[in-house]
């Protein structure tokens, strides 16, 4: 059974940081591309950015380009997504996924961020 799991997310005032994890499990991690979404109260999902199966290669959305940075640690099978000069429209569920091919297959439950000004 696949497993996603987030974790690191919480309540920062606007400019400061913060580290998701996410933990999976069931999977062979190093097949799949890893990535990050995010979904504010009364919006739809968005892409927030993601890295390829090796070479690190990532990808991020503009909105946060410059600011957030994914990285993987395929040993402990976990990505994570560094979050620096945080905004309140950063404010969201965070969600990971994980895809073998052109969708994505696997998500986790998500994880809470709220930025306060």
């Amino acid at each position: 059974q696949v497993q996603l799991v987030e974790s690191g997310g919480g309540l920062v005032q606007a400019g400061g940081s913060l580290r998701l994890s996410c933990a999976a499990s069931g999977l062979t991690f190093s097949s799949y591309a890893m990535g990050w979404f995010r979904q504010a109260p009364g919006k739809e999902r968005e892409f927030v950015g993601t890295i390829r199966k090796s070479a690190g290669i990532t990808l991020y959305a503009d909105s946060v380009k410059g600011r957030f940075t994914i990285s993987r640690d395929n040993a402990k099978s976990t990505v994570y997504l560094q979050m620096n000069s945080l905004k309140p429209e950063d404010t969201a569920v965070y969600y990971c996924a994980a895809s073998a091919r052109t969708e994505y297959d696997y998500w986790g439950q998500g994880t809470q961020v709220t930025v306060s000004t």
